[in-house]
């Protein structure tokens, strides 16, 4: 018997038109022999299913169900592809917990740490994981630009602390742009950390649990023809994201054992993809997303490409650890 599977896009930040697209590359890849796929938007102002002909039907959120012809509709299980929130900083994940329906992402807790950059990277350094010099604003706090500066040197970034695919970064090169940035990063969010710029080698892992292991897939390297790899780098075409990466053996090997390292010291299910830049040959963490992009132009189903792996065994296998 076919399983009922709900895959969930849209969400409520900056992010919502790419998750849109992850979304879509899912609905249109399960394979439609083993599953029902239903496309389900999430929005402030709605929850609803979008049936073939782009006709809307409620959600219920008391039992997470849509009612079509006088039909009730439940599901097995979720694929989440909501990028930011509510889908990668645990929200969704605790409303499906406490409904009991299975879901293809990490656990509440884990979403809601890894969205956090400040924490989750503070979480990680007792562990001996290298990461840039950073420093921490809050919105409302006074801005010392030169304690910032002799913290963190120029160029530096500042990123919204919560935000993905790029929203609120800016890299700062003169004092003078510092403000600018600072302000940039506070429209996407109440919270920013300031990192120092790290000049090497940047790389993104993609790292998955697949039939029950761990799973660290081909490296990319990220090669941004802008000052960084921002939101036009990574959805314009304005990057070579080459798989898999020219990096050294030893380089390869240091960079798989940390990503594979960061993943299960978060105690992490699913699907995941952290990035780091090299310094002085040793790899830098960056950041961990938990609900990586799956357009046909991302990362993660490049990698998976490169191992060998079709989307639709990529898609199988995540719910196939859900119901587990």
């Amino acid at each position: 018997m076919k399983k009922n599977i709900a895959i969930i896009m849209g969400g409520y930040s900056s992010e919502y038109q790419i998750s849109l697209k992850s979304g879509n590359v899912v609905y249109e890849t399960l394979d439609a022999s083993k599953y029902n796929a239903y496309r389900i938007h999430i929005f402030k102002n709605k929850w609803v299913y979008v049936d073939a002909n782009d006709k809307e039907f409620p959600i219920d959120k008391n039992d997470f169900s849509a009612t079509v012809n006088n039909s009730k509709i439940t599901f097995d299980c979720v694929f989440n592809a909501i990028h930011g929130s509510p889908g990668e900083d645990g929200f969704m994940q605790g409303y499906f917990e406490l409904l009991n329906i299975p879901h293809t992402s990490c656990n509440m807790y884990q979403a809601s740490l890894t969205f956090n950059k400040r924490d989750c990277l503070s979480v990680l350094k007792p562990y001996g994981i290298k990461t840039a010099e950073s420093y921490y604003l809050n919105l409302g706090d006074t801005v010392d630009k030169d304690a910032i500066i002799n913290k963190v040197g120029l160029p530096c970034f500042v990123k919204a602390n919560k935000a993905g695919s790029s929203f609120g970064v800016t890299k700062v090169h003169k004092k003078e742009d510092l403000q600018n940035a600072i302000d940039v990063a506070f429209k996407e969010d109440d919270e920013i950390i300031i990192e120092s710029f790290l000049d090497g080698t940047e790389v993104s892992v993609g790292v998955i649990t697949y039939k029950s292991k761990t799973k660290v897939l081909p490296i990319t390297e990220i090669v941004s023809e802008n000052d960084f790899f921002d939101y036009e780098a990574k959805y314009l075409g304005k990057s070579q994201e080459i798989t898999p990466a020219r990096l050294t053996k030893d380089q390869e090997n240091k960079v798989n054992i940390l990503a594979k390292q960061v993943y299960n010291v978060l105690k992490m299910t699913g699907f995941s993809r952290s990035e780091y830049i090299f310094k002085d040959g040793e790899p830098h963490l960056l950041e961990v997303n938990t609900v990586p992009g799956l357009t046909r132009e991302s990362i993660l189903p490049q990698q998976a490409a490169a191992a060998g792996l079709t989307l639709s065994e990529l898609f199988d296998s995540a719910i196939d650890e859900a119901l587990k």
